[in-house]
């Protein structure tokens, strides 16, 4: 399943354009070829260099036969190794040049390309050693010389395995890029970081320094063995802190990447991406911080979902306290608001038509409410029942619910698609989760909710729109009650005192009619 995920983002890689062209790709395993050969080289170079230091008492006709057979493998070491190198390589670039999703097997080759030639790099130069040991002995050097000789091109050969690989990592980055898609670095496709660093300081560090100690203890006779200590310790000193700027930028650089994705995510910014470029630990930690961004944005748009259906004051206190099926007695203002006449809309409208003038509605009261920081609790048909001091407590709950029931009644009025009612009623309920365990529903039962229904049906026929209780608006904050005209007591069904009514009165600019 992972594999056909990758090969699907493989794939849409592929038709973005963000995949490099066969020229790219033809320059990247160029450049692997040519460095890798430069390397070779240079090996090989200081190598003679050494050898020539240490046998300057070696006979001319010696000094001409080692030159030649060097010279000779020594090339075509390296064109072998250029070609061989090629082809391993050339087995990626068919899936890539024919833009097609690579294989799990390709993929994984792909992968271990770095690999493959540094261990190419280290047989032919072990094959070098046999070879100019074997020769060594048929001109009858002494032993000493056959094995600073074979051992000199063998702690060469390792060094430069080393260095190929850093280089080749290097410089196959976007080939890693996309193999990775399809072969993501779930375990350490190698060898664990661990190992790598301390292979890496075997070959750059700890191999040089051997073959400095070699040519110190190397037995009398050798006429220049303290200048090819200093020249090897030069040597050494250069390689070593060529390949560990490279391992430290290998290692730097995509730190630096997920630190600053990181400080991205930080901020708000979902839409970060890391790219996966390496194998092993970093690139498992790089796949690891697009999978909990990934899983940031998944948890972002269910509670913007969850929040669409609750409310987001609901929202927010499932997440941060979770849901329950308790609940708890508190005091409220609800208020409940129903269009008049939607029967007959139904009947002379167009489904869609009426289900966009609902909308417009629903729009209006669900941004009136909760900018007074109130909560539509839920939505019954062509009403809607809100609550302004649960879950989350207000410090003027009156206030708000009744400056939310104006807005609401003026702002519908202004549209002029709609008549309405409105009821405010204050009081205890008992508020909190109900159903079962999996389908919840936050709600509120009492007789605030009950009366402000009552009182809603009542506002359809008064002037204004909107009725509420008498205790409710004798608690709102003065600058609010001057908006309030006292009415009449009215006896409500399925309550055994009366009610005391105040009405908002409409306007001057407004008309009922409109």
């Amino acid at each position: 399943m992972k594999w056909l995920r990758g090969g699907m983002r493989m794939r849409a890689t592929v038709k973005a354009g963000a995949v490099p062209g066969l020229p790219m790709v033809m320059r990247t395993f160029g450049g692997i070829t040519t460095l890798v050969v430069a390397v070779n080289i240079v090996g090989v170079i200081v190598v003679g260099l050494l050898q020539v230091a240490l046998n300057s008492d070696a006979t001319p006709h010696q000094r001409t036969v080692v030159g030649i057979v060097g010279a000779i493998y020594g090339l075509a070491a390296i064109t072998f190794g250029a070609t061989t190198g090629f082809v391993l390589q050339a087995r990626t670039l068919r899936w890539l040049a024919r833009e097609r999703v690579p294989t799990h097997a390709e993929a994984r080759r792909a992968l271990r390309n770095p690999l493959d030639l540094a261990t190419l790099t280290g047989a032919l130069w072990l094959l070098g050693a046999v070879v100019m040991g074997v020769l060594a002995a048929t001109l009858r050097a002494r032993a000493s010389e056959i094995i600073a000789l074979s051992g000199g091109l063998v702690l060469a050969g390792l060094t430069t395995a080393g260095i190929t690989y850093l280089v080749a990592v290097r410089l196959g980055r976007p080939i890693t890029v996309l193999a990775l898609m399809v072969y993501p670095p779930t375990e350490a496709v190698i060898f664990a970081m661990r190992a790598r660093l301390l292979l890496i300081w075997l070959l750059a560090t700890g191999v040089p320094l051997l073959g400095i100690v070699l040519i110190l203890s190397s037995p009398p006779g050798h006429s220049d063995i303290i200048g090819a200590g200093l020249f090897a310790a030069v040597v050494a000193l250069v390689v070593g802190a060529i390949t560990f700027a490279m391992l430290a930028r290998s290692i730097t650089e995509p730190l630096r990447i997920m630190v600053a994705a990181l400080q991205r995510v930080g901020q708000g910014q979902l839409d970060t991406a890391v790219p996966v470029d390496a194998v092993g630990e970093i690139g498992m930690l790089q796949r690891g911080i697009n999978e909990m961004v990934a899983g940031l944005r998944e948890r972002e748009r269910i509670q913007v979902l969850f929040g669409r259906h609750v409310g987001t004051s609901v929202a927010q206190e499932a997440i941060h306290g979770g849901l329950t099926l308790g609940g708890e007695a508190c005091d409220v203002v609800a208020l409940f608001v129903d269009i008049t006449g939607s029967t007959k809309l139904t009947h002379e409208s167009d489904p869609r038509e009426f289900i966009a003038i609902l909308n417009r509605f629903f729009r209006i009261v669900v941004s009136a409410v909760e900018h007074n920081g109130g909560l539509v609790n839920k939505f019954e048909g062509d009403a809607a029942l809100c609550v302004f001091g649960a879950p989350v407590v207000l410090d003027d709950p009156t206030t708000a619910a009744l400056r939310a029931a104006r807005a609401i009644r003026d702002e519908v009025y202004a549209n002029g698609e709609l008549d309405l009612g409105i009821g405010v009623a204050s009081g205890p309920v008992i508020a909190g989760q109900i159903g079962a365990a999996s389908r919840l529903e936050y709600t509120v039962i009492g007789d605030a909710v009950n009366e402000a229904a009552r009182l809603t049906d009542l506002a359809k026929r008064v002037d204004g729109r909107i009725l509420a209780s008498g205790t409710t608006v004798e608690a709102a904050a003065p600058a609010e009650q001057q908006h309030w005209i006292r009415g009449r007591a009215v006896r409500l069904r399925g309550r055994a005192s009366a009610t005391r009514t105040y009405r908002c009165a409409v306007p001057a600019a407004e008309d009922i009619g409109a």
